[in-house]
């Protein structure tokens, strides 16, 4: 793959991560307060649950986005 390619796969990743993580972040906060107004067990249970799949998702995207750049960085040290 080339260095370009491998650039922009980096900014979409590592974006991509750090935006998923802070909505996920923010699911929670949101299943947090519904079970603290005792919404019933399904408004925050699903709404947390989706909160802990978009965190891990950015975290996945994150992950990704190191290992691309450890991979430029080899490139670029050739």
């Amino acid at each position: 793959m080339e260095k370009q390619q491998l650039k922009k796969r980096w900014l979409l990743f590592g974006a991509s991560g750090l935006a998923l993580v802070g909505f996920g972040l923010s699911l929670m906060g949101e299943a947090l307060i519904h079970k603290y107004e005792e919404s019933g067990f399904h408004d925050w249970f699903w709404l947390g649950t989706a909160a802990l799949v978009v965190i891990n998702t950015g975290l996945a995207f994150f992950g990704k986005a190191v290992t691309i750049r450890v991979k430029l960085d080899q490139l670029n040290k050739k």
